[in-house]
């Protein structure tokens, strides 16, 4: 368990702070999830005699987890460039199977969900933190011209990155507060909503629209399941919580505000980076309908980028920030995770991957009931805080893939929440179930 708590821990080292070419860098967190995915490995092999205390991979889990791996292989494969798709193919096998694997597999019971769960929370305070000093004191990433753009350490040239951590956290800390009193202490769960609370005010001084979306979906689908007389309760917390954060901001409040304000407007006077991103999307689209079955190959759509984008496509984003001089950042992607795998690995790719997503989504559900129909039977009644964690945190990435893709020190946790989601979702329910009686 401690690998896993070090590579969540391991965010809290600061970003790079120039621009790097090619598959992108070796992190610290990349670093350490290798470092927790041998630590997995040795202790199968140390394990495999003991039927008690070895844990292998069910069947549904070998299907659920594995099938986005062969649709990699298949797109790496098909490439035109296969050199040149493999770091990709490494990439992803990280984030989406190895990783979230390694993590399924050293949670041992809810205690350990719990315990990573209350990592996220710390790493997320501390980033927010450093966010929302780096807006009030001008010290943070360029926006709209002012350096008052939240990144913790990340740094401008991820500033999507504290906003994805304190977004997990969030949503992490929400689901636990709501937990059934037997299944998690009062001052647990009082402390958790309080730490849910404080990260509103972070994720605002984000300005990342997509991101807020992504949070106010997943905490609506948490809140809902957790009952509805909770869910009028928590909002108005967290309602007078965000009156509070942005009004306590001065100017900040205008751009907040503003910026709210842009979600709807993008269909009749979009900013730039709104039509970057859909000039994006067209090209993304373009590229699938060349190959459809098995895309273009990973990491080939920069090379087929320009032939398929409109001419109003721009050459790269501005990027400027704390210990970041300017730069011009080249729009590599289309910041939609689906419609990048769709044009790279075509219809092969995104149904097994995709299809994966949904399983894990649909299995953590199912469990979510029977556990909540075991506990009241028993007559303890609650909700199980680990199941509403795990489908929240899946909610959120599902939404925020619309928008967004993977990349920087931030995708690492990434594989952590998908480690989470199926630890819950796939492990034995002698071992699950457990939720309603941590020991």
């Amino acid at each position: 368990m401690a690998p896993v708590l070090l590579t969540v821990l391991v965010l809290c080292l600061p970003g790079p702070t120039s621009q790097v070419t090619g598959s992108g860098p070796v992190t610290a967190a990349d670093g350490a999830s290798a470092v927790l995915v041998v630590w997995c490995v040795l202790r199968l092999l140390r394990d495999r005699h003991r039927p008690r205390r070895g844990r292998m991979l069910t069947p549904t889990a070998a299907v659920v987890l594995g099938a986005p791996a062969l649709a990699f292989a298949a797109a790496t494969a098909a490439s035109s460039d296969p050199a040149a798709s493999l770091p990709g193919f490494v990439r992803y096998m990280q984030i989406f199977v190895v990783v979230p694997a390694a993590v399924m597999l050293l949670l041992r019971d809810a205690r350990d969900f719990r315990l990573l769960c209350g990592t996220l929370g710390l790493v997320s305070l501390l980033q927010g933190a450093l966010g929302v000093v780096q807006s009030l004191t001008g010290t943070g990433a360029s926006y709209m011209g002012q350096p008052i753009r939240a990144v913790g350490t990340f740094g401008a040239l991820d500033i999507m990155g504290m906003s994805t951590v304190v977004a997990y956290g969030l949503v992490a800390a929400l689901a636990l507060g709501l937990a059934a009193p037997k299944d998690c202490p009062r001052r647990l769960r009082v402390a958790a909503l309080c730490c849910a609370a404080a990260l509103v005010a972070p994720l605002a001084l984000s300005y990342s629209r997509g991101t807020w979306i992504a949070t106010a979906v997943a905490c609506t689908v948490v809140l809902l399941l957790a009952g509805l007389r909770r869910a009028v309760l928590v909002l108005a917390v967290l309602a007078a919580a965000a009156v509070v954060a942005v009004g306590g901001f001065g100017a900040g409040s205008a751009m907040i505000g503003k910026r709210l304000t842009s979600i709807s407007d993008v269909s009749s006077t979009p900013d730039r980076s709104v039509t970057d991103r859909y000039s994006l999307w067209s090209a993304a689209t373009g590229i699938w309908r060349d190959a459809p079955v098995a895309g273009a190959g990973i990491k080939n759509f920069p090379a087929q980028r320009d032939g398929h984008a409109p001419l109003g496509l721009s050459s790269g984003s501005d990027t400027e920030g704390p210990g970041t001089d300017f730069q011009r950042q080249p729009l590599l992607s289309p910041h939609s995770m689906y419609l990048l795998i769709l044009s790279e690995q075509g219809l092969i790719g995104v149904t097994a991957v995709v299809g994966s997503w949904a399983a894990l989504l649909v299995c953590g559900l199912r469990r979510l009931y029977e556990t909540r129909q075991a506990a009241r039977a028993a007559g303890t009644g609650g909700v199980a805080g680990c199941g509403l964690a795990a489908v929240g945190l899946l909610v959120w990435q599902l939404v925020d893939f619309v928008y967004a893709d993977i990349g920087g020190p931030s995708t690492v946790l990434t594989a952590i929440v998908l480690g989470l989601v199926a630890w819950w979702a796939l492990t034995p329910a002698g071992n699950a179930a457990d939720e309603a009686s941590p020991r």
